[in-house]
Formats: C-alpha cells, sequence, structure tokens
C-alpha cells in the first residue's frame, strides 16, 4: 500500500514538472504521439482497468503472475511486467472466483456476453455430447455437420425484424463484421458497382478489434500506432445526446441534425461510392449509449434513399440484452445484413454470426455460381461445438421467457442505478434493459471532464472490487451489463456497491480538489 502511494506520488510530481498545463489543453491522442514520454507518463497514471489498481497488487506472494507469458488483449505492456493480473479460476451464476477464492459481482457479464451467467448445467452438457459425437468437421466444399444447419435455421426463425435467407458462421463479432464488408463488396462487385465500396460507421462504435472491424470503429485508440483506419471506412456523428446537442435542441431536432449530417457526407462523398452503414442498436464499448428519439428512423430514410445497406451490429444487443429479442425490435430497424455473437452461446463458445436478406444471398448465389465457388470462410466456421452449445442457449431463452425475466429486473437495475444521478460527479447516468454506462464529470457537465491523471473512472472501479463488484472502466465512463438471469436480490447488491463505490470516488474527487486549491 505504501509503495503504491509512493509510486503514484512520484509520478503525479514528475507528470506535473513535466507537463504543466499541457495535461489540461492537448487532445490526449495527440499528445501520445507527439511526446512519448508524456504520453507514457499519463497512461500509467489514466489507467482503466480497476484490477490494476489493487491495494496489494505488488506485493503478491509467490501465486502472482506478474511477468507472464501472454500478450494480453487491450492491456499495456507495463500492466504485465509491474502488476499481477486479477485470476478468474471459477465462476457460478452471475459471480466469478479469484485464485484467491474471492468471490465477485460479474456486472458486465465478463465482456457483455455471458447472458446464462457462468455455470449453466445445460450448456456444458450440450459441449459435451458434441464433443463425444463429432468434436469438429467443417463446413467446406458442401460439407457440414448438423447443429450448424440447425442453428442456422433456428437463426432464420427468430430474427422477425426483417426477412433473412441465409446464416454464415464465424468465431466472433470482430470476424462477422470483418465478413460483412466482403459480402457487401463481393455483392457490389456482382452487380456491376466496383466504385460502391466505401462504409459509413459512427464515432465511438466499436465493431471489432480485426483489421476492417478495427477501422469501422470509431474509437482512436483502435486505430492509433496500426495504421488504421483503412481508407475505405468514414465516421459519422455520435448520437449522444447528452454531450453533443445543442443549446435549447430537443431530442428528434438533434436525430434530425446527425440524419442531415449523415445525407451531407454521402453527398460530399458521392452516393455512388458508399456500400454501407453499420450501427449498434445501443452503441455499447464507446460508453453504452442510447440512441435519441426518432434516430434511426431518420438514419434509414438517408440510407435507403442512396441505395446503401443498412448492417445491425448486434453483437452486444441481442437475444434480450435491451428487453427484446433484438436491439432491431426495439428501435424498428430493418437491416439488410445483422452480425451476431457473444450471448449467441452466452460466451460458452467461440462463435458469431452473420444473417443475409435474401435480396444479398441471391446476388452472392449467383455470382458464386459465376466464379465456380464462395471463396471466404474459417476452418472453424460453423464448428459442431460451438452451434451446439448455441442451439442450447436459444432453447433456453425461449422456455425461460429471457425477454420477459429481463424486462422483470431491468426497471429495478435502470431506477436503482439512476438514483444516484444527482452525485456531484456524475455527468450522466444512461441505459436500458440490462446495459447502463455512467459518466463522471464536474459540475454535472460534458465540457468538465476531471483531470485525466486523477483517474476518477480507474478509481471508482478500484472501490467495485475492493467490495466484490467487477465494472467495466474506460477513461471516466464505467460501463455494467450483468447476466440476464441476474436476480432481483443480485441487483440490490450490485446497487449497494455502486453506492459506495461512488461516495468513496466522491470523497477522493475532495480530497484531489483540496489538493489542488492549495498549489
Amino acid at each position: 500500500m505504501k509503495r503504491k502511494m509512493v509510486l503514484n506520488n512520484l509520478l503525479r510530481s514528475t507528470l506535473k514538472t513535466q507537463l504543466g498545463s499541457y495535461i489540461k489543453n492537448a487532445a490526449a491522442s495527440r499528445s501520445f504521439v507527439e511526446n512519448p514520454v508524456k504520453g507514457s507518463l499519463l497512461a500509467r497514471l489514466y489507467s482503466t482497468e480497476p484490477s490494476l489498481q489493487k491495494e496489494d497488487s505488488d506485493l503478491k506472494d509467490a501465486k502472482g503472475f506478474k511477468g507472464h507469458d501472454m500478450l494480453a488483449p487491450f492491456t499495456a505492456g507495463w500492466h504485465t511486467t509491474d502488476l499481477n493480473p486479477l485470476v478468474i479460476e471459477k465462476s457460478e451464476g452471475s459471480y466469478v472466483y479469484d485464485i484467491d477464492g474471492k468471490k465477485y459481482l460479474d456486472s458486465l457479464a465478463g465482456l457483455w456476453c455471458t447472458a446464462l451467467g457462468g455455470n449453466e448445467p445445460r450448456l456444458v452438457a450440450a459441449a459435451t455430447a458434441q464433443l463425444n459425437k463429432l468434436p469438429f468437421y467443417h463446413s467446406f466444399w458442401n460439407r457440414t455437420t448438423k447443429p450448424s444447419l440447425d442453428l442456422a435455421k433456428e437463426l432464420l426463425e427468430m430474427f422477425t425484424a426483417k426477412k433473412m435467407a441465409k446464416v454464415f458462421f464465424a468465431n466472433s463479432g470482430s470476424e462477422a463484421n470483418d465478413t460483412q464488408v466482403k459480402l457487401v463488396w463481393y455483392y457490389n462487385n456482382a452487380l456491376g458497382r466496383p466504385n460502391k465500396k466505401k462504409f459509413i460507421a459512427r464515432a465511438k462504435s466499436y465493431h471489432g478489434s480485426t483489421l476492417i472491424a478495427a477501422s469501422l470503429s470509431g474509437l482512436p485508440a483502435l486505430h492509433q500506432k496500426f495504421d488504421l483506419p483503412a481508407p475505405f471506412v468514414l465516421h459519422t456523428d455520435c448520437p449522444h445526446y447528452w454531450r453533443y446537442h445543442l443549446p435549447g435542441e430537443t431530442e428528434e431536432e438533434f436525430s434530425t441534425r446527425l440524419a442531415n449530417n449523415l445525407e451531407n457526407l454521402i453527398l460530399k462523398e458521392g452516393p455512388e461510392t458508399i456500400a454501407a452503414f453499420i450501427a449498434e442498436p445501443v452503441m455499447g464499448a464507446g460508453g453504452v449509449i442510447p440512441p435519441p428519439a426518432t434516430y434511426f428512423e431518420k438514419i434509414q430514410a438517408v440510407v435507403k434513399k442512396y441505395d446503401i445497406l443498412f448492417i445491425a451490429d448486434e453483437v452486444i444487443c441481442a437475444f434480450g440484452r435491451l428487453g427484446t429479442m433484438f436491439g432491431c425490435d426495439k428501435y424498428n430497424i430493418k437491416p439488410d445484413l445483422v452480425s451476431l455473437a457473444k450471448a449467441l452461446s452466452s460466451a460458452y463458445m467461440p462463435i458469431g454470426a452473420v444473417m443475409v436478406s435474401p435480396e444479398i444471398s441471391e446476388v452472392i448465389y449467383s455470382q458464386s455460381n459465376k466464379l465456380g465457388t464462395f471463396s471466404h470462410g474459417f476452418t472453424y466456421s460453423g464448428h459442431p461445438v460451438s452451434c451446439a452449445v448455441a442451439i442450447e442457449a436459444l432453447k433456453l431463452y425461449k422456455e425461460r421467457n429471457i425477454v420477459e425475466k429481463v424486462n422483470s429486473v431491468s426497471p429495478r437495475f435502470q431506477d436503482g442505478v439512476k438514483s444516484f444521478s444527482d452525485s456531484p460527479i456524475v455527468g450522466e447516468i444512461r441505459g436500458t434493459g440490462l446495459i447502463l454506462g455512467t459518466e463522471f464529470t464536474d459540475n454535472k457537465s460534458p465540457n468538465d471532464p476531471f483531470p485525466p491523471e486523477w483517474g476518477i473512472g480507474a478509481y471508482f472501479g478500484t472501490q467495485c472490487e475492493k467490495h466484490g463488484m467487477l465494472v467495466r472502466v474506460a477513461g471516466d465512463n464505467i460501463m455494467m451489463s450483468p447476466p440476464f438471469i441476474i436476480t432481483l436480490k443480485e441487483v440490490d447488491e450490485l446497487i449497494s456497491i455502486y453506492g459506495k463505490a461512488l461516495k468513496a470516488t466522491e470523497e477522493r474527487v475532495k480530497e484531489l480538489k483540496s489538493q489542488h486549491k492549495k498549489q
């Protein structure tokens, strides 16, 4: 504990000496590029992972894994070399346990995905049975397996927002969204439209971390030093009303302005060059941002006007997260293509999927007949074990009326957390169904962020972890999306821990402000 305090004080002191007013005025992403020393210092203080802030993280005994051998995703190198990771060993319902036996309420359902909790026996049984029968076979060259055929049929029957004709299987949401781009290009080439290749996504969106999916994503961290985004990807406005609306502008007026901006972008680039628009029904990793009123109605009218395909990225929203079976149902979205993953198997096995409308699949079939084959796919496309688990997950969603279940607990979840909206350090608490985000700002204004070196979001995450709950931290944004099977008692526990963490964070802000005044 003492060592951590000394390190933090030293880093803060060094930062003040070397950066001065730099942090307050410079854009963070640009500063990292222009001055790596300053960027490195700021990155260490502005950690976004609560487990990195554990008070005893650098005092662990031999059970620690500091300096482990894995190149960890979305993790800075110094996290691995200097700190012990939080190692999760067991899951049970809405809880996970670390290797020391400490119990945590998993308010993010892993990574927005363990919808049926951590130990659903029927999913384990489905995987075991399939492993014993046929652990693997592919789906190339008109060979396949029964589970992949059955799952495709089931998905097409479940999705009713618009008729879909075919399902392509991948292994993740990233692969699904990469596939979307290839399908759209293939489709437009078949129609003799070789210039209609650009994609429009949105600022703050998240569509994955593979080359194309990361390009579609509107988060700068996914682009920096990766030479991304790819030049065929354009980004339009983030539909975050609280942060971006003009004075006196209603949600409907805000949506109209964003739709007009999208149309202007299309006209500037040339409608004949724009192939598709991709959107999450509710933006997830960008901060949990539900759409403003009439947004998707107006956006869909624009893309339809210019013969631009609409891709619904349902990776987070599908199968009940928003209180409807799909996000498209909630917001009356009529997509041409749909991406699925995460809750598709409740994350028990890796799987992703793309649903394709009849209009597109017919063109793909016709073109592949001319070429002799459709040359896209993965070794594990339609993996029989993954498909068997997904089939069982979909059965459970139906049998247990999972949408009704979500709607029975989500009001207490939403209302309970939103009851803290009056906190002086909370700018906005937003969400719907079983997904929710908190954004910390000073003076309750989107224009008054806390100094990044204060690490307010990370401090809140640390306090949650201390009290036995895991949340997603990204800067001063906190995100939660608990398992669909969470009980009202567990929701109350979540709200209680949130409240304790918020109170401690309020005190921390007071302390930091007091120190700042003395300087």
